[in-house]
């Protein structure tokens, strides 16, 4: 036969921590006791409060138990009054001081146990049961989880012989001891006998975080890093800026002596252009001589 290993109690003190926080050396199965006691009385108080946790911490003679539940406002009730009834009734249960915490259950799509729950539900309200395990796996997968498996195993079907169904969908690393696995296990109690539903909900793998000395290394190494940056930085600065200031020294003697060259330049231009001018005015004034007029330039001459 095979021998399975509970996902949760698989993970304890890796990725999970224990649901009851307390020890004990003499009074240990006194205590374990009062503890089966309490949420057997709170899940019978709060059938239909859709709890799927209760975590119990002692300490002295105080217990303070936390519920987990996707609906607060009946474990609650109006004005805290069923939570004071509650209250009383396991102090009287067990003899001592009970703290109620009440945690409400963010995304209930995600958690194996209501899963399951909802599953025997429909099961025990008569519904198909390949029909209600599509669903519920449809809405946890779209929910966002990873991979989840579901078995149901019993007289399905009203059935003479009982026999098991599985249906998988997505990843399940049942073996992989950083993934998130949630477990859920609900019992459907229909006229033809039990119904036993499992789920398994994949949602992630939790990585392990970094120790506070591995964290102060690399702040340290980060800042030596920075430091050596910056002073690599102003070092190159220092050097720009005395280039900058060498070659600003030798650069205005370059634009005074190239300043000089082209009013020289623009000068004798100047000087060259009035004196073509004049030239051209001249060759302009003369104008061609007629044989009389020279004849009588030449009388006038002798």
């Amino acid at each position: 036969m095979g021998h399975k290993v509970h996902p949760i109690g698989f993970r304890i003190g890796i990725i999970r921590d224990w649901q009851a926080k307390w020890y004990a050396d003499k009074h240990y199965a006194e205590f374990l006791q009062e503890d089966i006691k309490l949420r057997e009385s709170i899940e019978s108080r709060y059938a239909e409060a859709a709890i799927s946790l209760i975590e119990v911490e002692r300490q002295a003679n105080r217990v303070a138990i936390t519920i987990h539940t996707a609906r607060p406002g009946i474990v609650i009730g109006r004005g805290g009054q069923r939570v004071d009834e509650t209250r009383a009734f396991l102090e009287g249960l067990i003899g001592k001081k009970v703290q109620l915490n009440i945690q409400e259950i963010q995304r209930p799509e995600l958690d194996a146990r209501l899963v399951a729950k909802q599953i025997a539900e429909q099961i025990e309200r008569r519904v198909a049961y390949r029909r209600a395990m599509k669903q519920t796996m449809a809405r946890t997968m779209q929910a966002g989880a990873k991979g989840m498996r579901v078995t149901s195993s019993g007289r399905l079907g009203g059935a003479e012989i009982a026999r098991r169904l599985m249906m998988h969908e997505g990843q399940v690393p049942l073996h992989t001891l950083r993934a998130d696995i949630d477990y859920g296990f609900v019992e459907a109690k229909t006229t033809m006998g039990r119904i036993g539903i499992k789920v398994w909900i994949y949602k992630g793998d939790i990585l392990p975080e970094k120790k506070k000395d591995e964290e102060l290394e690399e702040a340290m190494l980060e800042a030596a890093n920075e430091t050596e940056a910056v002073s690599g930085g102003d070092e190159k600065a220092g050097v720009n800026a005395a280039g900058t200031e060498a070659a600003g020294e030798e650069k205005p003697k370059k634009t005074v002596s190239r300043t000089r060259k082209k009013a020289t330049e623009s000068t004798e231009e100047t000087a060259e252009k009035p004196a073509a001018k004049k030239r051209v005015k001249a060759e302009a004034v003369e104008e061609p001589v007629t044989e009389a007029e020279a004849e009588s330039a030449k009388e006038e001459d002798e």
